[in-house]
């Protein structure tokens, strides 16, 4: 029975030293662990950083509009006649006054001669008619007949010419011109399609926007354009009025926007997607991912100045956010620089070495070497 007793003992002995070494153990931290704990003491913990931006800011309404040239008309005739000769080409640019088609003149112009011949031949008895009245060889009533004679001769002329005018098309304005719908001998009739002018120097842009928005919305407001044809491609615009009336349907005003049109790519027809910029304002940004959400607060970790490089728990306001960036309205400033990639192996007080500094939106590959790839990135 004692036997048994000390059996026993000995074995709890040996198992409650097994129990102690293996908390030891336990406890014990390699170089390697104490490397890889945030802020501890092995080293520092690598990162990359990017500066807070003071930049203008402003709230955007998204709408869809539709492209119209600044200007546009039907080039036609006014009178019936056959074309003689086409003066331009398709997608020309033209100036205004620049002679577009030629009707058939012959006959006008026959008139016009005939008329120019009883002018001057009613101005030349209109003044011998004066000369012989000044010696009373001629009573005035005649002279009063003369004159009118070649005050007819002269509105003749004018008709005349006028006619002509009509049979002579021009560009009543600077644009270009778009497909030729008849050829050279065709019968044109009065509004007949001959072609089509436009002015695509600047383009208007009419779109819709809820009418809640009325108390921000004025001429003169920012807008950024997109279509689909050029992918990525922004336009800038700006509002120059609003509809006078509401859709009782759909509760929206209608607005319009001047685009201006250089290198000529937008043409009417065209679906643009609208961004229109309201209530601009100068403000701080940085990238989203320097933002760390806890519950309804967020922080961000900044750098602290000074050797060695530290970082500090920052709580910070959100405002707005716009492609991949959010507005910081209070916690930062303008000098302060945040950690963006290797926030999950901070803690407040950790010590930092700055791999790179983000400054146009790079990837990781754009900034680091694939052997400096950040642990935990």
């Amino acid at each position: 029975m004692e036997a048994s007793i000390k059996v026993g003992r000995t074995h709890l002995v040996l198992a409650l030293g097994a129990l102690i070494i293996l908390c030891l153990l336990d406890c014990v931290v390699t170089p390697a662990q104490v490397q890889a704990r945030p802020g501890g003491g092995g080293g520092p913990v690598p990162v990359i950083v990017v500066s807070v931006v003071a930049k203008p800011l402003g709230d955007k309404i998204q709408a869809l509009g539709t492209i119209r040239a600044n200007e546009t008309v039907v080039i036609t005739a006014d009178t019936a006649e056959k074309i003689t000769a086409l003066h331009f080409e398709e997608g020309q640019t033209v100036t205004e006054g620049d002679l577009l088609v030629t009707l058939d003149q012959r006959q006008e112009l026959a008139q016009l001669r005939s008329a120019k011949a009883q002018l001057a031949e009613s101005e030349a008895a209109y003044m011998r008619a004066q000369n012989l009245h000044k010696r009373s060889a001629l009573s005035a009533a005649t002279v009063q007949e003369r004159l009118a004679e070649k005050t007819r001769n002269e509105v003749d002329v004018d008709v005349l010419e006028a006619r002509l005018a009509e049979l002579r098309i021009t560009a009543p304005f600077s644009g270009v011109i778009g497909l030729r719908q008849v050829s050279i001998g065709a019968l044109v009739q009065p509004g007949d399609l001959i072609t089509t002018l436009d002015d695509l120097s600047q383009v208007k842009v009419d779109f819709q926007v809820p009418s809640r928005h009325l108390a921000v919305l004025k001429p003169g407001l920012k807008i950024e354009g997109a279509v689909a044809a050029f992918g990525d491609k922004l336009f800038q615009g700006e509002v120059v009025s609003l509809d006078t009336q509401i859709d009782p349907v759909t509760r929206t005003v209608k607005l319009r926007a001047l685009i201006l049109n250089r290198e000529g790519l937008l043409r009417p027809g065209l679906l643009m997607k609208i961004s229109l910029m309201h209530s601009q304002r100068n403000t701080l940004l940085i990238p989203e991912e320097a933002i760390i959400k806890r519950e309804s607060e967020n922080f961000v970790f900044r750098v602290d100045p000074g050797a060695p490089l530290r970082v500090s728990q920052q709580a910070v306001v959100l405002g707005a956010r716009q492609a991949g960036q959010v507005e910081i309205l209070s916690g930062l400033s303008a000098v302060d620089q945040v950690v963006i990639h290797g926030v999950n192996k901070l803690r407040p007080g950790a010590q930092i070495v700055v791999r790179a500094r983000e400054q146009n939106d790079e990837t990781l590959q754009e900034l680091l070497p694939a052997a400096e790839k950040l642990p935990g990135v």
